[in-house]
């Protein structure tokens, strides 16, 4: 099978010979005249791209709200599109989250409010009235949001229509498309087989970061894999020892996920970025980017995880620290890809820290991670590691034996402090960024470590950003 199938506004449609890299947004607007959509930053954080998108999962509809300008058409294959030309009613009717925005003003200049009307739809489908998290990612330079917001609280009061509610799930696809330039991988030896043969090829789940290199660094795709619709790739299981996350998991599914096991890393994810973005992204994405600020990395290295790599049939494990081994480079063989992330089933210690200039959407200066166990005033165990401190995600060996063992008191801390130090050597700026400076990163690491123990002490409270009252 060579054409990629999927839904446009309730309409089957069918692809032949889509180029690897062809977006979702040029495709709507170049090839269908679906204009409602915009271009606006074309990296994901504006939001005025912003579609809705529905999958199968087990004979359900899921639907989520994603940026088309991140969203490679072959993707798309066996989904459902909604466009903000396609959420009327066949009468004429508009759906409540449009019916609001016209009643409440939501709208100035209108070139970002197709996209604002996307995500709070998508939100609508399945209740989520946090507002203000589901439009982190669409930029409104007229409104100030308030008018916007108020049409959300508006509209949730309000029954999904019967059309979205009746709406047949996309019928689930059982085989993968392949063409000579890409597979739509469904099946986890079809992949493993296809890219043990194709190993220049480029493995995409989200494509949330593959996509910047499209759209900003103008690189052409040659070759590639879509591998979030392999199943095993695309689920959590507990077991008695670990949590399996499947590589294609995408950020969101496991935020909610982590909510009750270990609350500051779901948060941690939820700043990860937007909706949209979290809708796209996976774990195993982030941690074959092998970037040293990933905010992944560190939280996965103080847990203790490791990773289990496969090419062709054969497997290893290795652990998540020492997948990297030089900026930009890790323990991967040609033709071999992460599989899955194995979590230790443990109790919840783990404190996540994320430095960055914007609270929302925005990338690490800094990002800290401690796993550190405490029993009667003594440190029982510890695991303690950073993005943003080295030229890899790394763990600070010297700061945890400072604290292991002993009380958890402030002598103890300083010497962490101190040892932490020792254990790094921050990257140098370059002179064209201004994201963090090595002092910056120096303070900042060792007042991390002063943050965790504070909250800590019994009685106290973690602190967050958004608790400051102006």
């Amino acid at each position: 099978m060579t054409k990629i199938r999927f839904r446009v506004n309730g309409r089957e449609v069918s692809v032949d010979n889509a180029e690897p890299a062809a977006t979702l947004l040029d495709w709507l607007r170049e090839d269908q005249g679906l204009t409602g959509t915009k271009e606006g930053c074309n990296e994901g954080d504006c939001g005025a791209c912003t579609v809705m998108v529905s999958r199968n999962d087990n004979g359900s509809m899921v639907r989520e709200a994603v940026n088309s300008c991140l969203y490679f058409l072959p993707q798309m294959d066996g989904k459902d599109v909604r466009t903000v030309e396609g959420l009327a009613e066949p009468g004429g009717r508009l759906h409540p989250v449009q019916d609001e925005m016209i009643a409440n003003h939501g709208s100035q200049c209108g070139f970002c409010t197709p996209g604002i009307v996307m995500s709070l739809t998508a939100a609508h489908a399945v209740g989520d009235e946090d507002h203000d998290d589901v439009l982190a990612g669409n930029l409104c330079r007229c409104t100030g949001y308030a008018p916007i917001v108020r049409a959300a609280e508006s509209a949730a009061r309000k029954p999904i229509p019967d059309w979205m509610r009746n709406e047949p799930p996309p019928q689930p696809r059982r085989s993968g498309v392949e063409t000579p330039r890409f597979l739509v991988a469904r099946d986890l030896d079809e992949f493993a087989d296809w890219f043990e043969k194709n190993p220049e090829a480029t493995v995409i789940g989200g494509a949330t970061d593959v996509g910047l290199w499209v759209t900003k660094k103008l690189r052409e795709i040659e070759k590639a894999c879509f591998a979030a619709q392999v199943p095993e790739l695309a689920q959590i299981e507990v077991g008695n020892s670990f949590i399996e996350v499947g590589a294609a998991v995408p950020l969101e599914h496991l935020r909610k996920f982590m909510a009750d096991r270990h609350p500051s890393l779901s948060e941690l994810l939820r700043r990860f970025g937007s909706v949209q973005i979290r809708n796209s992204a996976t774990l195993g994405g982030n941690i074959a980017n092998a970037s040293p600020i990933g905010d992944s990395p560190p939280a996965m290295i103080a847990l203790g995880a490791r990773l289990k790599l496969r090419k062709g049939s054969g497997t290893r494990t290795v652990p998540v620290e020492d997948f990297f081994i030089g900026f930009k480079r890790q323990d991967r063989l040609p033709g071999e890809f992460i599989e899955k992330i194995l979590i230790p089933v443990q109790d919840d210690h783990l404190k996540c820290y994320k430095l960055s200039k914007r609270l929302d959407q925005d990338i690490s200066s800094v990002c800290g991670c401690f796993n550190i166990a405490v029993d009667d005033g003594v440190v029982a165990s510890a695991r303690i590691a950073f993005g943003g401190m080295a030229s890899i995600p790394k763990r600070s060996p010297g700061a945890e034996a400072a604290l292991l063992g002993r009380r958890l008191a402030p002598e103890s801390i300083a010497d962490a402090q101190e040892a932490l130090i020792r254990d790094f050597s921050p990257m140098r700026v370059n002179k064209a960024t201004t994201r963090a400076s090595t002092a910056y990163r120096v303070l900042a690491a060792r007042n991390l470590l002063m943050k965790f123990y504070s909250e800590a002490e019994p009685g106290r409270r973690a602190t967050h950003v958004l608790d400051v009252k102006l």
